[in-house]
């Protein structure tokens, strides 16, 4: 029996799976606790956030997070992708700082507009 806490959610649902019977859930609010659960246990992803440097613009640092979730197993892959990364300003907000983290067919893009100082 293995135990999650559910973060689809704000709820917090205390998750048990019996990874026994075909990841049987018990203690979801909703269908989405089910699937969180055996997804957790079979194959973790997260969304990754970090930040870059930047050039030109009134803060040093550009905050980024990848568009999709990606494998765990890949996080600090994709965390060496952005080593060196530095953005000139002007920063669209959304604008596709790393393309294909990875292999995923995730990008990492800026959650900030930067203008030029």
């Amino acid at each position: 029996m293995k135990e999650l806490i559910c973060i689809v959610c704000p709820k917090g649902c205390h998750l048990k799976v019996d990874v026994d019977k075909d990841f049987a859930v018990t203690g979801n609010g909703c269908a989405r606790g089910v699937e969180y659960a055996k997804a957790e246990l079979t194959h973790p992803t997260r969304v990754v956030t970090s930040s870059v440097c930047v050039e030109g613009a009134l803060h040093r640092r550009c905050p980024v997070k990848t568009n999709g979730a990606i494998p765990k197993e890949k996080i600090a892959d994709a965390m060496k992708t952005l080593d060196g990364v530095c953005l000139k300003a002007p920063v669209a907000l959304g604008a596709v700082v790393v393309e294909n983290v990875c292999g995923t067919g995730v990008d990492f893009v800026s959650t900030r507009e930067l203008e030029v100082v």
